[in-house]
């Protein structure tokens, strides 16, 4: 049984840093991609980052380009979500993604099957 658990949301002032993780359970490596999607207030739920299976190929959105990071620990069970320079707008709901493979890090909210409760973000100016 597939389970995400974010943490590591916060508060913080515009052009601070935030790091999310995700701890996995039941991810199989290499057989998950795993993503970050953000849900702003009154908004859809959006993509901000992808990886692939193998952690070869990663995606990230337009507007976190150069400030967001993803990563996986050594041992291939939590996720991570390094945020640099945050934004007002990026403030939102984050949510931790799997899907089994065949998937695309790229895939939109609608392609992914398993999701963590989020955790929040909240970036004032």
């Amino acid at each position: 049984q597939v389970q995400l658990v974010e943490s590591g949301g916060g508060s913080v002032q515009s052009g601070g840093s935030l790091r999310l993780s995700c701890e996995t359970s039941g991810v199989t490596y290499p057989r998950y991609c795993l993503g970050w999607f953000r849900q702003p207030p009154g908004k859809e739920r959006e993509k901000v980052a992808g990886i692939s299976p193998g952690g070869t190929s990663t995606y990230y959105a337009e507007p976190v380009k150069g400030r967001f990071t993803s990563s996986r620990d050594n041992a291939k069970t939590t996720l991570y979500l390094q945020m640099n320079s945050l934004k007002p707008e990026d403030t939102g709901m984050y949510y931790c993604a799997a899907e089994l493979i065949p998937c695309s890090p790229a895939a939109d909210r609608h392609d992914w099957q398993y999701w963590g409760q989020g955790t929040q973000v909240t970036v004032s100016s």
